[in-house]
């Protein structure tokens, strides 16, 4: 059996850096019980508790600890590991995986979890006109994309072969590993998703159970004594506090009141100010850029010298430095630092607002033209933002109207590609490939293409990619790939995030998540006797 070799490429070139960033091995012994409580830092509320409906950050929290997918990410090599399955094994030259799935796994309704689990769950996320949030992954096994356009009843390329061995064949040579830690592809009992109270009391396969959920307060889980890792959770109950406003979250900090918090760019410099506080606080270079989303399909940003006079009009740096306190790093294309494929000796766009001018009268609008901006409050890729941008704007002619709503909203308007432009984050790794596939003319906007760019020379750079067996050349085709979305610009880059978190002197076993810092693996969280909370 052959098995692919940019995985391997990946986590050569990054997991040095998430290694060094991940806080050291505990040399204490784990503590059985205790609560700890993990603020919800995003939106005032959590989204949605269907994890095939919510690629939320915020809801991604409460979904990796009541759910389990068939990998998770493993923050301390740089790479997916196996979770649901035992083995996974290639064939048909990277096209066919035949998965072993682990026995010893358990729905919170005391049910096995078995291949027919599996199966249901992936036919599921590709229903027609459901747009799940996590078709995305799945819409590369053969026969996803038929079943999305209701031509078939079931995904052919996904078979049982017994009752805990699945094959699943792509289209295109993958390491499924990068599609399947995603918690939107959480394997689910059928049973439990057909009841009425699924959406309000989800049942899964986690560390956790639901116990309760206070809508705009915060939700509560408890142990599960049947998860399949020995030993494991160590911890009684997990909660998540909602706090998206920064001050609050430093309050309560402060008070003992939470046990994690993570810090917004004011925070990161007066925690790391503070003698006793920045003693614990976590950093990570995560996969995400943030960015300016231009709808294509709106006048005038169909025009690419349009998207480009946006990028030379701003000045990206002074805000970085003094806005997000540099606590980031300025965003040259959609590929962050940290990911294969990625270009350094690219440079960002330059601050030129005479270019820009006259990229604007080259697109036949010499006076400017007026857009609605819609973002968030965040105070790192929102409404901030956006102020100190819209003056730099406006001296080129270009004024700006600001639609401010909860970020939940914003990721569903972004979704229905109901904008002209908004400010958001978005997850651009690890794996390079699938995340170029987000302007790739084939992906709906539904999945994440929500700017609505095609082009046939990306796609077919793309297309490429996805078939050569030569890892150098994959890589030189995804470097091709990120210079030309830099080019045709169809957002304006702004950053590249650098995540930090504070938590507790008690609390123990947290790791560097480099693909969202705010997602833990709560299993392996425990407290020691110093924790107030009981």
């Amino acid at each position: 059996m052959k098995r692919l070799t940019l995985l391997s490429t990946i986590a050569v070139a990054t997991a040095g850096l998430f290694v060094a960033l991940t806080p050291p091995a505990e040399a204490q012994t784990p503590r059985k019980g205790g609560v700890v409580r993990i603020t919800a830092p995003y939106a005032s509320s959590f989204g949605n508790l269907d994890p095939h409906m919510s690629g939320r950050s915020q809801d991604g929290q409460v979904h990796m600890t009541i759910h389990r997918t068939l990998y998770i990410w493993d923050s301390a090599k740089g790479e997916p590991a196996l979770e649901l399955a035992t083995a996974a094994t290639a064939s048909g030259g990277g096209t066919v995986w035949t998965f072993k799935l682990r026995q010893d796994a358990f729905f919170h309704n005391g049910r096995k979890m078995t291949a027919d689990d599996v199966v249901w769950s992936f036919n599921r996320l590709m229903e027609s006109g459901k747009g799940f949030v996590g078709a995305r992954w799945v819409r590369l096994i053969k026969g996803a994309v038929e079943k999305e356009k209701g031509e078939a009843q079931e995904i052919s390329g996904i078979k049982k072969v017994d009752d805990f061995t699945v094959e699943i064949s792509f289209t295109q040579k993958v390491e499924p590993g990068f599609l399947f830690y995603n918690m939107t592809t959480s394997i689910l009992p059928k049973e439990e998703v057909e009841k009425p109270t699924w959406a309000i009391a989800p049942v899964g396969l986690g560390p956790f159970k639901f116990k309760e959920h206070i809508s705009g307060s915060r939700l509560v889980t408890e142990r599960f004594d049947k998860f399949y890792k020995p030993g494991l959770p160590y911890l009684d109950r997990v909660e998540f506090p909602i706090m998206a406003e920064a001050s609050a979250r430093d309050i309560a900090f402060r008070n003992k009141e939470v046990d994690t918090s993570i810090l917004g760019p004011v925070q990161y410099v007066a925690y790391n100010n503070d003698a006793n506080l920045k003693k614990n606080i976590l950093e990570v270079a995560e996969v995400f850029t943030r960015a300016m989303v231009m709808n294509i399909g709106v006048k005038p940003f169909d025009d690419k010298r349009v998207r480009q006079a946006i990028n030379h009009a701003i000045n990206t740096k002074i805000i970085v430095e003094r806005l997000a306190r540099n606590k980031a790093y300025v965003a040259t294309s959609w590929l962050p630092i940290t990911v294969p494929g990625y270009d350094k000796d690219m440079s960002p766009y330059a601050y030129d607002p005479a270019k820009a001018k006259g990229l604007l009268a080259e697109a036949g609008l010499p006076n400017g033209f007026e857009f609605e901006w819609t973002t968030s409050q965040n105070e790192s890729w929102g409404l901030p933002i956006v102020e100190a941008v819209i003056p730099m704007l406006a001296q080129v002619g270009i004024k700006v109207k600001t639609k401010v709503v909860e970020v939940a909203v914003l990721t569903d308007l972004a979704l229905k590609g109901e904008f002209q432009a908004y400010i958001g984050s978005s997850q651009t790794g690890p794996d390079p490939l699938q995340t170029l596939r987000c302007f790739h003319s084939a992906t709906p906007r539904t999945s994440c293409n929500v700017s609505g760019y095609k082009n046939a020379d990306f796609d077919k750079l793309l297309d490429e990619a996805g078939t050569t067996d030569d890892p150098a050349k994959k890589l030189d085709l995804l470097k091709k790939a990120n210079a030309h979305l830099y080019d045709a610009a169809p957002v304006w880059f702004f950053n590249y995030n650098k995540a930090a978190m504070a938590y507790q002197p008690w609390v123990h076993g947290l790791l560097g998540n480099p693909t969202e810092l705010v997602h833990q693996y709560p299993e392996y969280i425990w407290v020691d006797a110093t924790s107030p909370a009981k």
